[in-house]
């Protein structure tokens, strides 16, 4: 992995210098646009909106629009203007418990390593956290735009979480509506999700979407014949109470059954 960012993490008068290295990767298809008629790749091209002509990428600038059709220009020496501490630095605002984070607010993850001789202070940092249990709230520039952050201990290392400020959550409209919840709704609505309950474990969970893309993918590659798109069911009204009714009796079964699965026999 190739650092994407280099500073330090600086709370109090504590400095600890690291790396910056994307702690996630998309493993999503994607798609190229081709020319039907021959199969051929579609390129991206730049050009004006004027003129329609392209623009080669030395002209190309960026720019705000402060008005309908009025920019005012942005060159990389006026970004150097702005507070050059802090876009090498992250600076700890607070310290929080994890538990009051809304996971709304995440953006992206990121670990941060020690720069050679920052070991010791990287160490000391991340067995702070995991002892009091604490993130800390940072704030810090990448790639020209200053982020709001959650610094945090993960598996003997450091996390940084990029996060929305909290102009950025939009509030939807209420969902209440007017129903009306009866009480053994409730209740059995609770006992479906504790029927479901388990501890989180992420390698349970894979992209069966993506697998059957692959598979569908391979097999029009190889000329096999295509199995036929599947119909979607109409939406039904259902009654609510019968249908978490019937759920709950079905997790009953499966917890059941799984309790009965006879342990193997030591050979």
């Amino acid at each position: 992995m190739r650092p994407i960012w280099s500073g330090s993490i600086s709370f109090g008068l504590v400095s600890v210098p690291v790396r910056m290295y994307s702690a996630t990767e998309s493993k999503e298809l994607r798609f190229n646009f081709l020319d039907r008629r021959d199969m051929s790749p579609i390129g991206y091209e730049k050009v004006s909106k004027e003129s329609g002509k392209p623009v080669p990428p030395d002209e190309i600038v960026r720019g705000f629009e402060i008005q309908k059709g009025q920019y005012v220009p942005i060159e990389d020496e006026d970004l150097d203007r702005l507070d050059i501490e802090l876009t090498h630095s992250i600076d700890i605002c607070d310290f929080v418990d994890l538990e009051e984070i809304d996971p709304i607010y995440f953006r992206k993850a990121y670990y941060l390593l020690p720069q050679e001789g920052a070991e010791k202070p990287y160490r000391l940092l991340v067995k702070a956290l995991e002892e009091t249990g604490k993130v800390g709230i940072a704030k810090v520039v990448i790639r020209n735009k200053q982020h709001l952050a959650a610094l945090r201990a993960y598996d003997g290392r450091l996390i940084l979480e990029t996060m929305y400020y909290a102009d950025e959550i939009r509030q939807p409209e209420t969902a209440d509506g007017t129903a009306r919840l009866q009480k053994p709704e409730v209740e059995m609505a609770k006992s479906l999700v504790e029927n479901l309950s388990d501890k989180f474990k992420p390698e349970k969970y894979d992209d069966n979407y993506r697998k059957e893309l692959l598979e569908l993918i391979r097999a029009k590659a190889k000329g096999k014949e295509l199995p036929e798109p599947k119909e979607e069911a109409d939406g039904e009204v259902v009654d609510l109470m019968a249908a978490l009714r019937e759920s709950v009796e079905r997790t009953q079964k499966q917890q059941k059954r799984s309790k009965k699965k006879p342990a193997k026999k030591a050979s």
